[in-house]
């Protein structure tokens, strides 16, 4: 009968439904149970989050609490919101839209346009360099490569924060941020970036996602229709959610409250570019009957790994620290204890790092399970050399994307054209991988890499990650044949999902944000360096705290932490470890700066070459500090905050800006060559005869040993 049928099909969603909280700890199920918003999840590293949020959505769904079709789950990069969509696939829930802010806006913008607007849609921008190079020359501005990027990035902040061209200045100074160049002269080349953008009918990210909420906004038939079709929303890294995509997420909700978001205020590290945990610190404000539930047990890393990073993390400070600390609870065997050592120079702990992951790999740990982190991009090229040098396989993490790249490109098209050519061998999971490193063989694959390092161990490296992703996908699907394979490489490239490459991983602390490996060496944690020299206020060093804890959570097993007291050998040994580690090494970590050593520059025509990588310098906060802004720098931290704080006396007592008596690339210039006579001063860009006489004695004074 057909209640019967019905009474069968609800026992079996059920029985589904039950299944789905089976292997879930008491937190996870208490997540995955609340199906009803709002609700707060405050997710530790490693603590499961997305197995939590994703039994959410299968449990709701197959209660019948929501169809799949009503939910948005949103993430931050496509690589998420792909692992979403196939865990949910997984567990009996397919149909969920699980979509980057940017991705969900582009549709709903895209589908609506020819209706609320009309004429032709505006072409996306992926990068703002281009356009911001034609509005510096429009505004007779000449920007170095460096300063190009860094103006685009301040655009970016002021875009996602709400504010205009003309209200640039004065949002910069209540931010207390860093500008990249003098205020005035970003906000013209604001201004002038809108209007050629307006002109050219181009769309920016931040354009795009603010179109978006004035399209929901002014069209009531438009926002009844998107809120009709997502009434169940899911939003993954809160702590990283800027303004703009804060007001669009209020858009879509209008009225509703049924929001589940999760976040980790302890991995709040994105401020810089206008990301704000204030909406997840105050989440609670904002729905007073919120459920909130922590996510403490870490099922990634061994109890020594967990027992620092809750060390990093206990001596935060702040409002959010004290209100949301979330103190984690290791549930792993015992491991080894994470290491600490100091070295003379940065080649010495390359060549050491590169030494030791080497020893790792022979000992059994796949190339692949290590990485090498670093505060910034510029301390990359030591560890490549020293990488290359041992016969250790890298990875730059950062670079280009892997789809994009040629060879794997290639490598795909050869690969599609064999799977309509039928070229599938049927037999077991093997014929699939020997199909597939054939047809690479074509495209310069080999069994054996090449000899070195360059494009060639590159391409090889790319090729053999494809061939890899066939023996785990034949490992997975005895019965998978080539065009399955095609197909999950398409999936991975719309969802810019690169298999895992075979060597180890070079990235910075903020890139690897996400991800996890069996070892991990954290490099070149000195003072100046972490926290990084511009983090001047509080609040900017707590974020470099939180830099390192990331850091720290990444690792599963193996755990290395150093630091060098000289950039080259040879060089004065007066760097400092990080503050951070105070107290966490089982040994001092403190040395007292010495007095660099120091040579004299000689006179040359063009451009003066950067001292650490010898290109040549053309912005002008470069060749005031007379290197790469991203090049690493021999700074005594010391001497630096004696200098400003030595200004900021000078300000107050002559009554002018600081700037005005020495801008901080000058003080960081003077900082790194500490001049020992007025002729040394007198050599230091923005250092002219009037400032020489004006202040030369007291800031030599300071630079004294």
């Amino acid at each position: 009968m057909p209640g019967d049928a019905g009474g069968a099909g609800c026992e079996y969603g059920g029985m589904l439904a039950e299944s789905v909280l089976e292997g879930l700890d008491p937190e996870q199920r208490a997540v995955a149970e609340a199906v009803k918003g709002p609700v707060c999840v405050l997710a530790g590293a490693g603590t499961g989050k997305t197995r939590a949020i994703t039994h959410r959505i299968a449990y709701a769904t197959l209660t019948g609490v929501v169809t799949p079709q009503r939910v948005l789950a949103v993430t931050f990069t496509t690589r998420a919101a792909g692992e979403l969509r196939s865990r949910l696939r997984q567990l009996g829930a397919p149909g969920v839209q699980a979509r980057t802010f940017h991705a969900a806006a582009l549709r709903q913008l895209t589908y609506f346009w020819p209706r609320v607007v009309g004429g032709e849609p505006p072409r996306i921008i992926d990068s703002k360099i281009a356009l911001v190079a034609d509005a510096a020359k429009a505004c007779r501005l000449s920007l170095g490569r460096t300063e190009l990027r860094d103006v685009a990035s301040e655009i970016e902040w002021a875009k996602v924060t709400q504010h205009r061209p003309e209200d640039y200045p004065a949002a910069v100074a209540r931010a207390g941020r860093r500008a990249p160049a003098d205020v005035v002269d970003v906000a013209r080349v604001y201004a002038m970036y809108e209007q050629l953008r307006r002109e050219r009918n181009l769309l920016d990210f931040e354009g795009m996602l603010e179109l978006t909420a004035a399209v929901l906004t002014e069209h009531r038939e438009v926002a009844n229709q998107v809120r009709e079709q997502y009434r169940y929303f899911v939003v993954d890294e809160f702590q990283d959610v800027n303004p703009l995509q804060k007001m669009l997420l209020d858009t879509w909700l209008g009225d509703r409250d049924d929001l589940c978001v999760v976040g980790d205020p302890n991995q709040t590290i994105y401020s810089f570019t206008g990301a704000s945990p204030s909406h997840l610190l105050d989440f609670t404000r904002d729905h007073p009957d919120a459920k909130v539930i922590k996510l403490v047990r870490d099922y990634r890393s061994t109890p020594q790994v967990v027992r620092l990073a809750n060390g990093v993390i206990g001596q935060a400070r702040g409002e959010g620290a004290i209100r949301h600390g979330l103190e984690l609870v290791a549930q792993r065997d015992q491991g080894p204890e994470p290491v600490f050592n100091e070295y003379d120079d940065e080649v010495a702990e390359a060549d050491d790092a590169a030494r030791r992951a080497r020893k790792l790999i022979e000992e059994g740990v796949p190339a692949r399970e290590i990485a090498i982190l670093y505060r910034i991009n510029a301390q990359s090229e030591t560890y490549e050399a020293a990488l290359a040098a041992a016969g250790v396989p890298y990875v730059l993490r950062g670079a280009e994307r892997f789809f994009e790249r040629p060879e794997v490109r290639e490598a795909v098209v050869r690969l599609r054209g064999a799977a309509r050519a039928g070229a599938d061998a049927e037999t077991d999971g093997t014929g699939l991988i020997l199909t597939v490193r054939h047809v690479l063989s074509g495209a310069g694959f080999s069994d054996r890499p090449p000899e070195g390092a360059g494009a060639a161990r590159a391409r090889w490296e790319s090729l053999a990650a494809l061939a890899q992703l066939a023996e785990d996908m034949a490992a997975d699907n005895p019965k998978a044949g080539l065009p399955d394979f095609v197909a999950e490489l398409e999936e991975r490239a719309a969802a810019q999902h690169a298999p895992p490459l075979e060597g180890v991983t070079l990235a910075s602390l903020h890139a690897a944000k996400g991800l996890e490996w069996d070892a991990v060496f954290l490099v070149g944690l000195v003072e100046g360096t972490l926290p990084i020299i511009y983090a001047e206020t509080p609040a900017q060093v707590e974020e470099e705290r939180r830099l390192l804890y990331v850091g720290v959570t990444r690792a599963r097993v193996h755990l290395s932490l150093s630091w060098a007291l000289s950039r080259s050998p040879g060089g004065a040994r007066h760097r400092r470890p990080s503050r951070f580690l105070g107290g966490l090494t089982g040994k001092t970590t403190t040395h007292t700066p010495a007095r660099a050593d120091r040579t004299k520059r000689r006179a040359a025509k063009g451009p003066l070459p950067c001292r650490v990588c010898g290109r040549p310098l053309t912005a002008a906060v470069e060749r005031k500090l007379g290197r790469c802004e991203d090049c690493p720098s021999e700074l005594n931290e010391e001497l630096l905050i004696a200098l400003k704080e030595w200004r900021a006396r000078v300000s107050a007592e002559q009554k002018v800006p600081a700037y005005v008596v020495f801008t901080d690339a000058t003080l960081q210039a003077i900082a790194e060559h500490g001049p020992e006579s007025m002729e040394d001063l007198a050599r230091i860009p923005g250092v002219g005869k009037v400032k020489l006489d004006k202040y030369g004695e007291a800031v030599l004074d300071l630079c004294g040993p």
